[in-house]
């Protein structure tokens, strides 16, 4: 072979060989199926913005509400991200409201849990002489239909008279009881116990 000829194969080769690696990297990204080389993506197939639903229960009233700046769908797990969620549940005889936002929140593929993460702000409305009451924690659990909440981390509670904090909560927005589950601390006032609850 020529010095000329030489020349001209090696680019020919290297883009030939360069041609084969693509197409090559290019079949591995778009394999299907369960192999071991199987490249599985999780990347949202559509989303949704200022996103806003109503449960009913089985008398047509609200059971509970939930809106979001924004919600993404990922089919690799069936999962949905909202950004700025907002859950409002109405369980409970007394129908007193319960707040749950954070500065996300993650959707199970069935529907029925769903984990708020970052800044989770939990607020029970004041009624029939009780405060208002608000706990904050960094990552909640809750079961909609069910109306319980839970974390094993670190959650501070604050209504007018009683300032607690504790790792561990169990809660049931529809009987109104909630569970600390370790290292409980907390303070009480009587003097700021608002008038018809003492």
């Amino acid at each position: 072979m020529t010095a000329g000829r030489l020349t001209t194969a090696v680019p020919l080769l290297l883009v030939g060989m360069l041609a084969a690696m693509t197409f090559w990297l290019d079949r591995m990204v778009q394999t299907t199926g369960s192999g071991p080389w199987t490249v599985t993506r999780h990347d949202p197939d559509y989303m949704v913005d200022k996103l806003s639903g109503v449960r009913m229960g089985g008398n047509g009233a609200a059971t509970y509400t939930l809106s979001a700046e924004r919600m993404m769908h990922y089919p690799d797990d069936d999962s949905t991200l909202l950004t700025a969620p907002r859950l409002v549940s109405y369980g409970g005889s007394a129908k007193v409201p319960m707040t749950v936002t954070a500065s996300e929140a993650v959707i199970s593929s069935n529907g029925n849990h769903v984990y708020f993460q970052d800044d989770v702000r939990v607020t029970r409305a004041a009624h029939a002489g009780a405060s208002e009451l608000v706990m904050r924690t960094t990552f909640l659990h809750v079961v909609p239909d069910q109306h319980i909440a839970r974390t094993d981390r670190m959650i501070s509670i604050v209504d007018a008279a009683t300032t607690v904090s504790a790792v561990g909560l169990e809660m049931n927005s529809e009987t109104r009881i909630i569970k600390l589950l370790s290292s409980v601390r907390g303070t009480y006032d009587p003097a700021r116990t608002p008038r018809g609850a003492r």
